[in-house]
């Protein structure tokens, strides 16, 4: 069973790629939806060692993207229902960050952790502050201002996941974090270029770099929760 999945999950990866190529955006959501419930199935079967935050970022995100295929089929022509799908639909991938967030956090020693890095930490942070400006601004005219604060703030989120996962490197230095880092800067990747692709410019390369950051994020997610947890790396 759980070999199927793998091989029905690569199936549906090269056919998601191939629908956004084309250019058929409701076909492709639909895919991009059964491939976030068949890995969220993925990992119940075949992780034996299940991390409740984890499994509540795969169960997030995939009511999330079930909702933004529903939206392709219901008319929204509305500017109320508008409203509905998109607040709601950006509530739920950042809820599901925040629950990622969370997970890395949880397996920290956090007094440990800013001992050790307080100017890392400090520099990372201020970092994070410009990055998510100068990105957000990019939507400044072309959004309202409730839609420019929830930007703003999803963007805040993701670089804050990065930035907990580099740290989280910093202070093991194992496979595991290594392979979480990668998945959280792919999940920037992805952002970032989907922006572009609503913001700036509607080339459809643009979607399909998106879609396909988005899907080495999630392998690398699924590598780091086939290894074990190891303990904090003490000096």
């Amino acid at each position: 069973m759980k070999k199927v999945l793998i091989l029905i999950l690569i199936i549906l990866s090269v056919v998601f790629l191939g629908l956004q190529l084309i250019q058929y955006e409701a076909q492709a959501a639909g895919v991009r939806a059964l491939l976030m419930v068949l890995l969220t199935s993925l990992y119940c079967l075949k992780v034996s060692e299940k991390r409740p935050f984890f499994f509540l970022f795969l169960i997030t995100f995939t009511v999330a993207e079930i909702l933004n295929f529903i939206s392709w089929y219901v008319d929204i022509n509305s500017e109320s229902l508008f409203d509905y799908y998109y607040y709601i639909g950006n509530g739920l991938y950042i809820l599901s960050y925040i629950f990622l967030i969370i997970r890395v956090l949880r397996d920290m020693n956090l007094v440990e952790v800013i001992k050790k890095f307080p100017l890392h930490i400090l520099l990372l942070l201020i970092l994070d502050v410009f990055f998510v400006s100068i990105v957000t601004d990019t939507t400044q005219n072309k959004l309202t201002r409730h839609e420019y604060s929830l930007e703003y703030f999803y963007n805040a989120i993701i670089m804050l996941l990065v930035t907990v996962a580099l740290i989280n490197f910093m202070y093991r230095e194992n496979k595991k974090a290594m392979n979480l880092l990668v998945g959280s800067i792919f999940i920037v990747f992805s952002e970032v270029v989907q922006m572009a692709y609503f913001y700036v410019a509607e080339i459809n390369i643009l979607n399909v770099l998106c879609s396909i950051f988005l899907i080495l994020a999630f392998l690398f997610f699924y590598l780091q929760a086939n290894l074990p947890v190891l303990k904090e790396r003490l000096n």
